[in-house]
């Protein structure tokens, strides 16, 4: 899926998509926030259409996902979705497993899981980031094959780099509110950059 631009990611300033641009996100992609040997990559299931049409991901109102990265000490602040690239300064970065917004992700097909994993495997072949962040337990366990999977870090490894797996930070999710989550998060910070003293700068400098 070819990632596209839409009218509310190219306005001027962060704004609310309309109806007609979330129903046209349906199906689009959106592009990662990627470089080199990352220090983490966090990946989510799929965007959904509010990600589509803005072009930034975890953008709808009610996300946990960027408060829980500044509670876990991940950024200074809460950055807002249309600031995303500056986790790269970090050493941080963000993919999906399925590139096709969709209004919510039971409508994925397995197969797409399947195919998504592959399509990250050769990413993550290219990029080498030290940790994968999988965001979403059902997803991961689809994807992989692995149906007794918990949450937290995995004892294998995915073409080389930690795996850790978390809740899906959607405001959807009951299961897991903020302080949960930061918690969790903050098990993710403190791996990383004890393997960033152990073993160098992984940041994208």
């Amino acid at each position: 899926m070819t990632p596209t631009r839409s009218p509310a990611a190219t306005s001027s300033g962060p704004r609310k998509p309309t109806s007609a641009e979330l129903a046209k996100a349906a199906g689009q992609g959106i592009r990662d926030v990627l470089a080199p040997r990352l220090r983490a990559l966090f990946c989510g299931i799929n965007p959904g259409l509010y990600s589509a049409a803005t072009g930034h991901h975890f953008a709808r109102p009610g996300n946990r996902f960027w408060p829980a990265l500044h509670g876990a000490g991940f950024t200074p602040r809460v950055l807002h979705p249309s600031e995303q690239r500056q986790l790269l300064k970090g050493g941080y970065g963000i993919t999906n497993l399925v590139n096709r917004a969709s209004a919510t992700a039971e409508e994925l097909a397995p197969g797409e899981f399947v195919s998504g994993r592959r399509r990250l495997a050769a990413k993550v072949r290219r990029y080498r980031p030290a940790s994968v962040v999988f965001l979403g337990l059902g997803a991961y366990r689809h994807a992989f094959g692995r149906p007794q999977a918990a949450i937290g870090r995995q004892p294998q490894t995915f073409e080389g780099a930690e795996i850790w797996v978390l809740p899906n930070p959607s405001g959807l999710n009951a299961n897991y509110q903020l302080a949960a989550l930061v918690e969790l998060f903050r098990a993710v910070r403190r791996s990383t950059a004890l393997k960033n003293r152990c073993g160098g700068d992984r940041s994208s400098r």
